[in-house]
């Protein structure tokens, strides 16, 4: 549980899936952080963008409903969509390196959200333990090689895992992991094997999850989300955005999020900070593979 003096706290956890996401949304996200005196925690893919690849994802259950939706064009761009099968993906770590450190070096805490962000979310589930090491082993050659230092702390991608990645953030030392979606943190378990790696789940819905659902736009989506915030459960929430869509044309829908939760009396943390608050004896739970409203495919989720 956290203590009593954190109680109000949301962290913020932002996925940078692509490289366009990189180049023009972090910065983005940057500044408006600062603006609003708020804190987070920025993971980044660092190999290739390789996003035109998801096309395979079309045979997935609800996935052309989550498409037509949130306007993946819109929020990602034609060059996007096509980078890794008309277009080469661009290098996100080799390219936006400068951009990634200006982040950490103006206050914010830096981890690895994959190597290559679509190999990873279309594949990790099914894959073996030699597999999952190398992708794993990838991003954090990478991070060392950007940040001069070893990465500790990791958020999957796509919230899709498998027993040898979380077995893998135990090894690697990483302090925390964010791989998952659930109510509050704890200690995973794969089929009883127990993980000392802490799991700080996703405890709210994304933008991308709400918008064209049940009369959710743009418009409203942020009344929505403080909507939920307005009782603070005990060990507090965290949020993932993205910066293609925070930092994009969502922005302004981001801004009112920040200024609503500190209306209503929210410290916005770094997960870093977020996990500093909490009670050593973190409660143990399942890690299971289940399908959320509004996101195709399964997740892993605190069971």
């Amino acid at each position: 549980m956290l203590n009593m003096a954190d109680m109000k706290q949301l962290a913020l956890k932002i996925d940078v899936d692509t490289y366009r996401g990189t180049r023009e949304g972090v910065p983005r996200l940057v500044e408006t952080l600062k603006k609003h005196n708020a804190q987070a925690t920025f993971f980044f893919s660092l190999g290739p963008d390789h996003t035109g690849r998801a096309i395979w994802r079309v045979f997935r259950p609800g996935f052309l409903g989550k498409v037509s939706r949130t306007s993946v064009v819109e929020h990602y761009g034609i060059k996007t969509l096509l980078y890794g099968t008309l277009l080469p993906g661009p290098d996100i770590g080799r390219n936006c390196a400068d951009i990634m450190r200006a982040a950490r070096d103006a206050g914010f805490e830096v981890g690895i959200h994959c190597y290559d962000h679509i190999r990873w979310q279309d594949h990790v589930a099914g894959k073996g333990a030699e597999w999952t090491r190398r992708e794993l082993q990838r991003a954090v050659d990478r991070f060392s090689e950007i940040f001069g230092e070893a990465p500790r702390a990791h958020a999957a991608a796509g919230w899709q895992t498998n027993r040898h990645a979380l077995r893998l953030t135990q090894r690697l030392g990483f302090d925390y992991s964010s791989d998952t979606r659930g109510a509050s943190p704890f200690i995973p378990t794969w089929d009883a094997e127990i993980i000392a790696c802490p799991q700080l789940p996703t405890t709210l819905p994304t933008l991308d999850e709400l918008i064209g659902c049940d009369g959710m736009t743009a418009e409203n989506v942020a009344q929505h989300l403080l909507g939920m915030t307005a009782q603070t459960p005990e060990t507090g929430h965290v949020y993932t955005l993205h910066a293609e869509l925070e930092g994009g044309k969502l922005l302004p829908v981001f801004e009112q999020l920040l200024a609503g939760w500190k209306a209503q009396g929210y410290e916005l943390v770094s997960l870093r900070h977020y996990l500093s608050g909490l009670e050593e004896d973190l409660p143990r739970h399942e890690v299971a593979l289940r399908g959320i409203d509004g996101r195709s495919g399964t997740l892993a989720v605190q069971a």
